[in-house]
């Protein structure tokens, strides 16, 4: 249907440039690096990325979902996370949007809801009980869990591009250089990626 996609997500760290090479070489490692973390949600269809949050390195994956899909213009029918998004919140906020979840269960992970009881089973759950049953790559297989390597190729077409390092120090611009970028890799993706993914 016309304005419903799916989205995939993940993060990446970012360096902050630092205090140079010269003070380095003088006096020896000075305070610790700084990263900034990079959230982003991208269209597996497209390739394009659709949402992208720039936070400390502290952040935790999961405080981002909100903040990601409120800058989706579409409506997204699916989200495909890995495990750091198997939280409740996570479930709470997309469950509460209407969004279908494909999120991969921690490994020693419990059912919440049994089996007899009067609500409808929770998806977690059932994905929870057919690892159990298949084992973990059958599950992964079965749902298309593989879409949500496409977040990972976009991370990594990103910093092919434009490399790992913020040139900016101030918070702000430091946005505005993430922002850029992102626009910059979705024009190159509209002008270089085979002509199939359209159709």
């Amino acid at each position: 249907r016309v304005g419903l996609i799916d989205v995939v997500v993940d993060s990446t760290g970012l360096k902050v440039y630092g205090e140079g090479g010269w003070k380095v070489r003088q006096h020896g490692v000075g305070k610790r690096r700084t990263w900034r973390k990079l959230h982003l949600a991208v269209n597996p269809q497209t390739h394009e990325i659709v949402a992208h949050v720039l936070t400390d390195n502290r952040a935790h994956d999961a405080d981002q979902v909100e903040p990601l899909l409120d800058q989706v213009e579409a409506r997204v029918h699916t989200f495909y996370g890995d495990g750091a998004y198997d939280q409740r919140k996570v479930y709470q906020a997309l469950d509460a949007r209407g969004v279908d979840m494909i999120i991969p269960p921690r490994k020693n992970a419990r059912i919440a809801q049994h089996g007899n009881a009067a609500a409808d089973p929770l998806a977690r759950d059932e994905a929870i009980r057919q690892i159990r049953r298949d084992g973990r790559r059958a599950w992964k297989q079965s749902i298309g869990y593989h879409r949500r390597s496409l977040a990972e190729t976009a991370i990594h077409r990103l910093k092919s591009c434009f490399g790992g390092l913020l040139r900016n120090r101030i918070a702000e611009t430091q946005q505005t250089e993430v922002a850029i970028r992102c626009k910059l890799l979705n024009l190159f993706v509209t002008f270089g990626m085979p002509a199939f993914l359209w159709s």
